[in-house]
């Protein structure tokens, strides 16, 4: 079949016009993810030595302690027997672990019998006895605007 100039301009015409003002769905846009508020009130600290330490962790894989893992671990300061810690993180779920670390070394010490001699908590608040609880026991939903929680320490 032999195409003539003017069709192939009229073919042309009728694509561009086609592609120009046929209605398409709006292009993803690239966005930064969603960030919700995360308040943590942590309280029962004994003194005010040190500072409050917090881990988030996103799944099992390091909890509770090994902050390498953790999705953010920081160190912040004291006010009183209680502080609150405000931090902004994606929608998700966390499990959260607080630490009174009174000596500032980022890690939970413990005594000859691996009883732990600084404060602890965990998100939801379950209760300890011999060993941590779950990832699962511990997770919590966070999402937008803004999610709060109270971790109350323990001393053993």
């Amino acid at each position: 079949m032999k195409i003539t100039l003017t069709r192939c301009s009229t073919l042309a015409a009728t694509l561009l016009t086609a592609t120009l003002f046929t209605p398409r769905p709006a292009l993803a846009r690239q966005t930064p993810a969603a960030t919700c508020t995360l308040i943590v009130h942590v309280d029962g600290f004994r003194n005010q030595n040190g500072d409050a330490g917090l881990s988030i962790f996103t799944s099992p894989d390091g909890w509770p302690e090994n902050n390498d893992k953790a999705f953010q671990h920081a160190g912040h300061p004291l006010s009183g027997t209680a502080t609150t810690i405000t931090l902004q993180v994606p929608p998700g779920r966390y499990a959260l672990v607080a630490l009174h670390d009174e000596n500032r070394n980022h890690k939970l010490d413990r005594n000859m019998f691996h009883i732990p001699k600084e404060g602890f908590g965990f998100s939801n608040n379950p209760k300890v006895l011999l060993s941590p609880p779950s990832f699962d026991t511990a997770a919590m939903p966070v999402a937008c605007p803004t999610t709060e929680t109270t971790i109350h320490l323990i001393y053993k």
